[in-house]
């Protein structure tokens, strides 16, 4: 029996060519596990792995990862700053949704990855990947841009790209919420050398402590 996958590299090895969900036979190239920083402050989370994704194992590398790019410069990062991944870690046909045994199934694994990583922000993109990792049922427009004090990381929502370049008149809002999360950047970090073996961000070390008004803030998901 082996053992379970300690670091990303044995992770994503134990994914390779995984049968667990329908998707395996459903006309997926290849498992699109994730990219980036191993050590990033800032880990950003979407949905599932699209055409362009599919043929080349990476996540958002078509017209929404240009788009992306643009996005993180704007915030002050770029792909090498961060770690990025999907909730899904391969293409439903056609683009559709996912199916509620697709998120679950992968799941944990997005999760193995978030542990591995242990970012200090997590910019979830879209209803999905804010769904699963608030594990409730809230809509992007409702939650984007602000902050959410989770157990183990600050959850960040944004809307997706892919739905801007959709839909044009999200792509405002969603430059809005690139600008949030620039702000809240700045906020809260630190010249590099002001902490001895901090999580160092672009911007310096990324300090960030729960406020006093999260019993507040997560009133906002009602009971």
């Amino acid at each position: 029996m082996s053992s379970s996958p300690t670091t990303l590299q044995e992770l994503a090895e134990s994914l390779h060519n995984c049968q667990r969900c329908p998707l395996a036979k459903l006309g997926r190239h290849q498992v699109v596990f994730g990219v980036g920083n191993p050590h990033a402050s800032v880990m950003f989370v979407g949905e599932a792995p699209g055409f362009h994704e599919d043929q080349k194992g990476e996540p958002f590398v078509g017209a929404a990862g240009q788009l992306l790019n643009d996005l993180l410069e704007s915030a002050g990062l770029s792909r090498a700053d961060i770690y990025i991944a999907n909730v899904i870690k391969c293409r439903p046909p056609n683009n559709r949704d996912p199916e509620p045994q697709e998120v679950e199934t992968c799941k944990p694994f997005l999760l193995q990855q978030i542990a591995m990583i242990r970012p200090k922000l997590v910019c979830s993109l879209g209803n999905w990947a804010t769904q699963t990792l608030l594990e409730r049922k809230v809509g992007i427009t409702r939650v984007r841009g602000q902050a959410f004090y989770l157990k183990e990381f600050v959850l960040f929502p944004l809307l997706h790209p892919a739905a801007a370049l959709h839909q044009g008149t999200m792509l405002q809002p969603l430059r809005e919420d690139f600008q949030k999360l620039k702000e809240f950047l700045d906020r809260h970090s630190q010249p590099p050398a002001t902490q001895e073996g901090a999580v160092s961000s672009p911007t310096g070390t990324l300090q960030i402590d729960p406020p006093a008004t999260t019993a507040q803030q997560m009133d906002l998901f009602g009971s």
